[in-house]
């Protein structure tokens, strides 16, 4: 997709909802009044760049492109290529990474996740001066109030300009003086307590699905090698872990705050964690059990097409006669495309909202 300056921005994995955009009027908006406004650009710190849009719009001015998650990383990697930019390898960052200089301009797109938008400004806060400026971009329909209270927790001064084409901005600038506090939430689930970060998928509390598909798990001894695919904070392997001491446990995220809760839940020398979107680098038939709530949801787009390529991909790393168990809900109607995949596809259990498969190949 041609932006108006006739950069080429795609999406990273690609699409056939040709609906769905590789950047909103909100990331114009941003541009626009950057430019409008005149204000000077010396490396600013962009967040929730998802395709790259922003970072290849300011690449002139050195942007730091925090990343959370590794589908983002590939997009904005593709997206510089595509448009010859050179990629500055210290600029890409995580989540968590300590930023040693004063940040002058921070640009932020603002997340669904009301918890990720307070983690990104409580590290943000770290790191500004005192005549530093934020810029938060969103759509108006996503909107919230407690985005302006979270705002108003950092910043004495919280601003929206205007509408334009449905999108807003909100302007924080005077950041107060904070304590530092927790980054992460601690849920508990039966006798254990479950941490993660803030911004991982169901923030206060195990989501239903997991808890249906805990409860109805049938994981075989003799499964030697076991995936936990899209593994959030790892729930799904540490219950593994429990009932199987030796196994050898491989958890998958495309989140790099989920895979740093994981590694929170889940540690010990026989358990492998992996910032990952794909299985590209595993080896064909390498595990005897995958178990997974695979992702349809992102930010505020549902789209199932991730979660059918990871099928495919689930198929080739399956071994013979291994088995691939997942969650969904029942309204997906996912059994139509597994059966395309694996000659044996049975229900474990269903109720009104959710259903639980085990495909064996």
């Amino acid at each position: 997709m041609k932006t108006p300056n006739q950069l080429i921005i795609r999406r990273y994995p690609k699409s056939q909802n040709k609906s769905l955009r590789s950047f909103s009027a909100a990331d114009e908006l941003i541009k626009e009044y950057i430019e409008t406004e005149k204000i000077a650009l010396r490396a600013p710190v962009l967040l929730n760049d998802r395709f790259g849009y922003l970072a290849c719009n300011f690449h002139k001015f050195s942007p730091i492109s925090i990343v959370n998650y590794k589908s983002q990383e590939k997009s904005l990697r593709q997206n510089m290529l595509d448009n010859n930019i050179g990629i500055i390898e210290q600029n890409i960052i995580f989540p968590l990474d300590k930023i040693n200089h004063e940040v002058e301009i921070a640009i932020v797109k603002a997340p669904k996740s009301l918890d990720l938008f307070r983690l990104q400004l409580q590290k943000l806060s770290k790191c500004l001066g005192e005549n530093s400026l934020v810029i938060c971009g969103f759509m108006t329909r996503h909107f919230s109030k407690q985005m302006l209270e979270i705002a108003g927790d950092y910043f004495e001064e919280v601003e929206q300009t205007k509408a334009k084409k449905k999108a807003r901005l909100i302007i924080l600038s005077k950041k107060k003086k904070t304590q530092s506090n927790s980054l992460f939430n601690e849920i508990s689930f039966g006798d254990r307590t479950i941490k993660q970060y803030f911004g991982v998928f169901s923030a206060n509390k195990i989501d239903q699905a997991t808890e249906f598909f805990l409860d109805n798990l049938n994981v075989d001894s003799s499964a030697g090698v076991i995936l936990d695919l899209a593994s959030g904070n790892g729930i799904i392997a540490r219950a593994i872990r429990q009932q199987y001491a030796h196994a050898e446990i491989h958890l998958v995220d495309d989140s790099y705050l989920a895979v740093e809760s994981s590694k929170l839940n889940v540690k010990d020398e026989n358990t492998h964690h992996h910032f990952s979107d794909s299985l590209e680098n595993f080896t064909p038939e390498f595990f005897d059990l995958i178990a997974s709530n695979p992702p349809y949801h992102f930010e505020y787009e549902t789209n199932i097409e991730v979660a059918l390529d990871l099928f495919k991909q689930v198929y080739k790393k399956l071994k013979t006669g291994g088995h691939f168990q997942m969650v969904s809900a029942v309204s997906l109607n996912f059994k139509t495309h597994l059966t395309k995949l694996f000659s044996k596809v049975e229900i474990l259990a269903e109720n009104n909202k959710f259903i639980v498969y085990d495909c064996e190949k």
